[in-house]
């Protein structure tokens, strides 16, 4: 059957044949290299190749310069989301309300259990992202219910934080993965009780007119310093059960996660710079 219509989509496309008539075995087997073989070609590099290196070199546009941060602070361009001393740039995710979770003397902030989910009041939309966490000590309970937050991209795409340390789970729910969707390619924490960091780069999916996706989101995430999400494809928001939904946004916040469970989860440094 895939054949089949793999057969039909071409020639009707191609404009070969009317529906009723009937593909030359050969015609299909040109038509089916053609899709297979394909290959991509540079327009701006075709014609007459150049015989200087001045030809192939070009000095606008000029590259914006960016101070980069030292021992993980924010670079020059970054929008700075917590630097330790409020909690002035989120609220309450579940009324708008100014967030109550701890802030703390060391410079982090910590779930405040059964208060809800935090966010940004800003909103984003491809982004590089910074944020550091550690799980709490002493240990408490296993497998989803220690230390479980998670960090929610456009508020609906989470990357899950999770004490894994000695603690088996679902991989595709492990610390580092996509919830639900992409097992992470290594993992990569710290002990408990240190703290962990957060590279991702986010780029939004895309919408028509009618919200239909149209182009497929993608996440990077690189933990402490390990690649464990390789530009892996959002098929959708990350449920605790059911499918992935793809109802059409364009800018959120970023949020992060109260489990409901007393998950003590610590997080400082956040930062992010607008691509």
């Amino acid at each position: 059957m895939k054949n089949k219509y793999t057969i039909l989509a071409l020639v009707a496309a191609l404009g070969v044949v009317s529906c009723q008539e009937k593909v030359p075995a050969d015609v299909v087997g040109t038509m089916d290299a053609k899709v297979k073989d394909s290959v991509i070609v540079y327009e701006e590099y075709m014609g007459d190749e150049p015989t200087k290196p001045e030809e192939t070199e070009f000095y606008e546009p000029k590259v914006p310069v960016v101070k980069p941060g030292e021992k993980g602070s924010a670079p020059s361009d970054a929008i700075v989301l917590f630097d330790g001393t409020s909690l002035d740039d989120w609220i309450s995710t579940n009324d708008s309300t100014a967030a109550k979770w701890h802030l703390n003397k060391d410079g982090s902030m910590t779930v405040n259990d059964k208060t809800g989910n935090i966010q940004t009041k800003q909103n984003f939309g491809d982004i590089q992202l910074h944020i550091e966490w550690k799980s709490p000590l002493p240990v408490q309970r296993e497998g989803q219910n220690r230390a479980n937050s998670g960090v929610f991209l456009n508020g609906i795409y989470e990357v899950q934080v999770l004490d894994q340390n000695d603690n088996p789970t679902y991989v595709n729910g492990q610390v580092g993965s996509i919830y639900k969707q992409h097992v992470p390619l290594a993992m990569a924490s710290v002990p408990t009780g240190e703290w962990n960091t957060y590279d991702i780069i986010y780029h939004a999916p895309e919408f028509n007119k009618d919200g239909g996706k149209i182009k497929s989101g993608d996440i990077t995430v690189i933990h402490n310093g390990v690649l464990v999400q390789d530009h892996v494809e959002i098929k959708g928001t990350t449920p605790y059960v059911g499918w992935p939904k793809n109802p059409p946004h364009g800018k959120g916040p970023l949020m992060l996660q109260d489990h409901g469970d007393d998950s003590r989860v610590s997080y400082r440094n956040i930062w992010v710079r607008e691509l």
